[in-house]
């Protein structure tokens, strides 16, 4: 069983920056493929940002060149810096972990609004 503990989220201005971390309680996280998924109001969950086990990454187009997915597994520990926010990125951030089987985070609210 793996626990995945979101934080970093909140309520930020058209422009500007947060970081989300995601800590896993597992020492074995090297082993564990990551993701930041995102759900908006009546829409469906959707992938942001992906990291393989060998720091491999992928993107969303919506997010590509402002948004930026980095481990560390010193500390079990995922990150999403999201620059240039928009209010399109308003949702709750979900982080996932995939190695057997798929844990999911509680999620953090982000909301991007003037």
């Amino acid at each position: 069983q793996v626990q995945l503990v979101e934080s970093g989220g909140g309520l930020v201005q058209p422009g500007g920056s947060l970081r989300l971390s995601c800590a896993a309680s597992r020492s074995i996280f090297s082993r564990y493929a990551m993701g930041w998924y995102r759900q908006a109001p009546g829409e469906q969950r959707e992938l942001v940002a992906h990291i393989t086990t060998v720091s491999s990454t992928n993107y969303a187009d919506s997010v590509k060149g402002r948004f930026t997915i980095s481990r560390d597994n010193a500390k079990n520990t995922v990150y999403l810096q999201m620059d240039s926010l928009k209010p399109e990125d308003t949702a709750v951030y979900y982080c996932n972990a995939q190695y057997i089987n798929e844990y999911w985070g509680q999620g953090t609210q982000v909301t991007v609004s003037s």
